[in-house]
Formats: structure tokens, sequence, C-alpha cells
């Protein structure tokens, strides 16, 4: 069996790959009877660095140009991972890193704007039901780094699984902005978790009832109890995203957070983090942590992937059994297997000349 796999890019590009998994993957063997092809690329615009699949519409994707003066380019796939260009909005907004859809609703990060926008969709043509916002929130705040200075910088935004709330990390602010509506049905903040000065959030996941914050400037994962609004965000636990930390000052950054849901394959909660800009000829690192406890982070592995620059990867296939990453700065994309109950990663195949890989779904 085969499966296609989306892949965008800081560059002008989105990739499909087709991905066939070999009974007998070897380190020695990646480049025999390959694993991965490029079997066609779409031109969206500049910069399509975040994609997501509208959640009633599973044909129909999403990308963010993340450039000045954003857009929202609507793309629509044949079985063949074949797209098709259906629809373009501005994203009022600069630099948007991050974007999220539910049935009628799109949710904007504009990263230099400092703003989050909100616009009405459909999954049906004609996708985008206005070309402006219907709502925009400007976020406030700043930091003691130099990427903080400048402003509040919105790098995701995030629902809530369970609930109605929207968190959207503000590496600038060193907070995570915890939306909901209020009685006239806007999206406002009303409260947030908090970080240290100068952490600089960038991601989040959540497990059960605690919000895990990838954070990108100090390479720290962190934990926090996750209550209903108004209760606060409570810390719970904090840790470096490496076994062995580089002294400072350093060029490391980190990159995604990751956490697939336990099953059958891989009961235990394990979570994911990509570390970005190692020095090391072994490449940047994916650091696993078991959180079965939820007062721990604890450091299980740390595995080197031998790409620069991993700021993008995603689960998936049966009981989301890979891992696709990829190295911005080398061009390389890579499957990697779940081993041990999910506490490895073992290399399986790659593609090179996938020029700035950012992001990733499989369809």
């Amino acid at each position: 069996m085969s499966y296609r796999i989306l892949v965008a890019s800081l560059k002008s590009e989105i990739y499909t790959l087709t991905f066939t998994p070999r009974e007998f993957p070897s380190e020695s063997n990646l480049d025999q009877a390959p694993c991965l092809i490029l079997s066609s690329v779409i031109s969206p615009g500049s910069d399509p660095s975040w994609i997501i699949r509208h959640p009633d519409n599973r044909q129909l994707i999403l990308t963010s140009l993340q450039k000045d003066d954003g857009e929202i380019v609507a793309i629509k796939y044949n079985n063949l991972g074949e797209g098709q260009i259906v629809g373009r909005v501005t994203s009022s907004g600069d630099k948007p890193p991050s974007i999220l859809a539910t049935t009628s609703e799109l949710f904007v990060a504009n990263y230099r704007s400092g703003t989050v926008c909100f616009f009405s969709i459909s999954p049906e043509p004609p996708y985008f039901l206005s070309s402006q916002p219907t709502d925009t929130v400007q976020l406030h705040g700043s930091g003691p780094k130099a990427r903080q200075a400048s402003g509040p910088r919105p790098h995701q935004v995030f629902l809530h699984p369970d609930r109605s709330e929207l968190l959207v990390p503000d590496l600038a602010s060193d907070k995570t902005w915890r939306f909901q509506k209020d009685q006239e049905g806007h999206w406002r903040p009303a409260g947030h978790a908090s970080y240290d000065p100068g952490d600089g959030p960038r991601h989040v996941a959540i497990y059960r009832d605690t919000l895990y914050t990838v954070c990108e400037l100090s390479n720290r994962v962190f934990g926090h109890h996750l209550p209903p609004l108004p209760e606060e965000a409570r810390l719970l636990a904090t840790s470096s995203t490496m076994q062995h930390p580089l002294p400072h000052p350093n060029d490391m950054i980190a990159g995604e957070i990751l956490i697939p849901p336990p099953n059958a394959t891989f009961p235990a909660p394990f979570l994911y983090v990509s570390n970005r800009n190692n020095p090391s000829e072994e490449g940047d690192s994916i650091a696993i942590f078991d959180i079965s406890d939820p007062e721990k982070l604890a450091l299980v592995a740390e595995v080197r992937t031998g790409l620069k620059h991993v700021r993008g990867m995603e689960f998936g296939g049966p009981d989301d059994r890979w891992l696709i990453a990829g190295g911005m700065d080398d061009g390389i994309v890579k499957i990697f297997e779940r081993t041990e109950g999910g506490r490895g990663l073992k290399c399986i195949g790659e593609k090179r000349d996938i020029a700035a890989p950012t992001g990733f779904i499989w369809l």
C-alpha cells in the first residue's frame, strides 16, 4: 500500500510525495528501490509554509503564504495527490505562520502584525465566504530578547480538542493566550499561560488536562495544568529539549511539538520535539518525552536525524506508525518508523531535493 504526503515549503511549492513502505528497510539501502518519490508539485505563491486540511472536506487543503501581505490559498486535491487552486484571500496581515479551520471558521495568526484574524469559510465553493476577516484581535506585549522586542508575535492557532478554547502561543510576550467567545460570539483573550522571560513559546499540544509548549528561544518544554477558564493555568514541569544542551551562546532553537494519541500499537503517551541548528555532523535531533506522569517531563531519547533545521514533522499511517520530518536547510525529507513502543525512531526512507520543507499532511 502507498500513501501520499503533502510537503509545505519556504519557497513557492507544495510537493506531493508517494510513500511505499519497504518490507526490510535499513540505513544501507535507503537509495535502493526508493520508498519516497516525488509525484506532483503545485506553486500557490511565495512561502506556503503551513498546510491544513478542512475537517469536512478531505480534498480541500488550505495553506498560508508566509510573506509580507500574507495570503491564504485553497487547493483542491484529487486521489492522485494533484492539486488545483480554487480560492485565495488576504490574511489581513504580514507573515502568517499558522492557520486552523473548523467547519465554518478559519483562524489566522499574523506573526509580524501581531494579530489573530477570523474568516468565514465553507467546505464547498466558494470556500472563502468573504474577502476580509469577520473579526481581528490585536495582541500586545514584548520580551527581553531581540526577536521579542518589536511587539507581539503570534506563532500558532490551536483549538482545545475538548472545549471551546483557542490557544495562541505568542513568541514575543512569553505567553500562550487563551481565547474564548464573549457574549456576542467574538473570540477574545480571557487568560494566558506564562513562561520565563525570553523563552519564546512557539507551538503547543494537549494531552488530557495538560498543555505542553515548546519554547523556541530557550529550547525548553513546559507542561501546564489547563483547567477550563476562568481558572488559571498552573505550571507542572519543565525540561530542556536536549540531553546535553550546548553552552551559550549558540544558534539552536526549537521547532515542532507533537503528541500522537495513544493506541493499541503504541499505548503509552509520548511527546516529540524537534531541535534546530545543531552544529553536529549528525544533524538535528528529535527529543522524545514520556508524559505518562503529568507532573514530569521525562526525556527518554534524543534521536539524531541527519537533517539540518527540522522545522516541521507529522505522524501518519496505521496507528501513527511513521513520522515524516524535513530539513529546511538541506532539502531532505525522511520517514522514520516508531520503535520500542514509541520510545525510539528508525529512518526507513528519504527524498532529497525538496526545497526548504516546513510542514506535512498525510492525505
